[in-house]
């Protein structure tokens, strides 16, 4: 998951955090385009983030105010039409968006979601998602997957044999 580089001290060089096969090289861009975005508004991502439904949020973004938006990446029409689980993420988050690249049409995506458009470098809020605030114990659920996938994260980096040995028990 990451390696190290010629970096300065205590820094580590992360590799693509989607890099297991699975995600184009398209949605690699609009993941990162995304993330880039968010972080301008204060927002702390993750990518591949299981949820308490077993349905794996492509990117679940940590707001300064508590808020939880979930950003599924679409790279294709056909991409985007094989998704039939995206109405789920709904009971995970405070807003729900599509974001995808500019090659995508954007009439395809629903109305009742937000939508961002990236290049890869960054991304522009296309059309602002709905709020539907999550309860109390669902918030904390949520935060606390977050929490627990953003520490997991750290471990893997610093210690990159440490899950083998773990998996072993």
């Amino acid at each position: 998951m990451a390696t190290k580089t010629s970096q300065p001290a205590g820094r580590i060089q992360l590799e693509d955090p989607l890099t297991d096969g699975r995600q184009s090289d398209t949605a690699l861009k609009v993941w990162r385009g995304t993330a880039r975005l968010l972080r301008q508004f204060d927002f702390a991502c993750l990518p591949e983030v299981t949820l308490a439904s077993a349905r794996r949020a492509d990117l679940l973004a940590l707001g300064p105010k508590h808020e939880l938006w979930i950003v599924e990446v679409k790279s294709s029409i056909a991409d985007f039409r094989a998704d039939t689980k995206w109405p789920d993420y709904r009971q995970h988050c405070d807003r729900l968006f599509f974001a995808t690249h500019p090659d995508v049409p954007l009439d395809i995506f629903p109305e009742e979601t937000g939508l961002i458009v990236s290049d890869g470098f960054g991304a522009e809020i296309l059309r602002e998602a709905p709020e539907h605030k999550l309860a109390a114990a669902t918030r904390k659920s949520v935060t606390h997957r977050f929490a627990r996938h953003a520490a997991n994260r750290l471990h893997d980096l610093s210690d990159p044999d440490g899950r083998r040995f773990f998996e072993g028990l």
